[in-house]
């Protein structure tokens, strides 16, 4: 049986640091049949000489520039218009998948005949360090219980474009947060694979180290995106502020 085509968005952004070997953990992969698509948005470093470089070595790693800095939400969307794959894949710059990742991700897919799959991972520091922590996620996420908790993390989620189309993130941060609950407020569900197959790097002035400026934009989110009402935007907001105390802190 052919095994369906994997396309993986990855945005770059002055990612010299740590690109090697998020490549590397593609690359590792014991599933080969994968589209790697980085999109640099403008990087002033040289990371796109890096990109191109592994890019001629291997035709499964595909680069484009953005004309202008435009953010990371429209470099995933252009990665995800050019996307040829059955499944689609996110994987940041500074992250890094276990080998096993896309083969168990895939075979969970196909046998359960699910749209949207995510996994359970694991926490590292910025020099790659790995930490006690190891962010376990529930079986199953619908649209209020993901309101309630930011759990899925987008370095492993996995959707089948082919009974999706082709979502593209909204230009809102938390913008694959928006995604997916754009996703799952239609009744559809998010199903966890329970293994811990890839590792986020905790980088210090990345978007999501300022907590307070994640949770001010994931209140945006409720009122203008999801355009939930005050009392119930309090009550999510609540329970979204205890679930996140309890992922980094606990």
């Amino acid at each position: 049986m052919n095994k369906p085509l994997v396309s993986i968005i990855t945005p770059s952004y002055n990612s010299t640091r740590f690109v090697t070997e998020m490549i590397q953990s593609v690359l590792d992969q014991t599933y080969t049949n994968f589209e790697l698509i980085i999109v640099d948005d403008c990087s002033k470093d040289n990371s796109l000489e890096v990109l191109n470089a592994f890019s001629k070595q291997d035709q499964r790693i595909k680069v484009y520039k953005l004309e202008k800095n435009s953010g990371a939400a429209k470099a995933r969307n252009f990665g995800i218009q050019a996307a040829k794959g059955k499944y689609l894949a996110f994987l940041d710059s500074d992250d890094l998948w276990d080998p096993n990742k896309l083969a168990l991700q895939v075979e969970f897919m196909e046998c359960n005949n699910y749209v949207f799959s995510f996994t359970n991972y694991r926490m590292m520091d910025e020099q790659g360090n790995l930490l006690n922590k190891v962010v376990k996620c529930p079986k199953v996420i619908d649209y209020k219980s993901l309101l309630k908790n930011t759990t899925i993390g987008c370095l492993t989620v996995m959707l089948n474009i082919e009974k999706l189309g082709k979502p593209l993130m909204p230009n809102l941060q938390p913008e694959d947060t928006a995604l997916w609950l754009k996703i799952l407020r239609t009744d559809c569900k998010a199903y966890c694979l329970q293994e811990e197959l890839a590792s986020y790097r905790l980088v210090g002035n990345s978007a999501s180290s300022n907590k307070l400026k994640v949770a001010q934009k994931m209140w945006v989110v409720y009122r203008k995106s999801e355009n939930i009402n005050q009392l119930k935007a309090s009550w999510y907001f609540i329970n979204y502020a205890w679930n996140a105390v309890k992922k980094h802190y606990l």
